[in-house]
Parts: C-alpha cells; sequence; structure tokens
C-alpha cells in the first residue's frame, strides 16, 4: 500500500496498528517519489528445537520398502584396510 506523507502524518497511529495487523508493508511517499517504508516486526521469540524444520523434506521414492545393498561389513570387501590395525604391536587382543 502507497500513501503520501501528508496523510501518513494525519493518519499516523491507525496506520501503524494496520500494518501490524495485516503485516503488508506501507510505503511513504513525497511527491510521488517512495521515501520511507513501514513494515510489521518478524516474530522474535525464538522457536522450540522440536518441529523447528517442520515442512522442509521432501520424500522421494518408498521409504519402506528399501532394496537391500549389503553393506562392506557384511560382505568383507573392506577387510584388507584393518588388517594393519591388527598386526600393530599397539593392538591389544
Amino acid at each position: 500500500m502507497n500513501i503520501n506523507a501528508a496523510e501518513f502524518k494525519a493518519k499516523c497511529l491507525k496506520l501503524i496498528d494496520e500494518v501490524a495487523a495485516t503485516h503488508e508493508p506501507l510505503v511513504i511517499t513525497k511527491r510521488g517519489k517512495p521515501v520511507a517504508r513501514v513494515v510489521p516486526i518478524e516474530d522474535e521469540q525464538p522457536r522450540g528445537l522440536f518441529g523447528y524444520m517442520k515442512g522442509t523434506v521432501t520424500i522421494h521414492g518408498d521409504i519402506i520398502d528399501v532394496p537391500h545393498e549389503p553393506w562392506a561389513a557384511e560382505t568383507g570387501e573392506e577387510d584388507d584396510l584393518y588388517v594393519p590395525l591388527l598386526t600393530s604391536p599397539s593392538a591389544k587382543p
């Protein structure tokens, strides 16, 4: 919403209450050019940790029926990486 400075001066308190209620910014003009903007203050209360990311996740595909892919621990394909750790002098059985 746009309003000229003279009208804003006359209705200042009412317009501020309207901005607070509608959360719509108000642009104040002087000779047709914008000079100031009155905007509502955002909620400054910190949100709790529980649920603060609600609505930010998108699920793609089926999360219940996931195809099984064997882990390296199941197949033993990375066992050679641990041999130096098992044979070092500091390794305790």
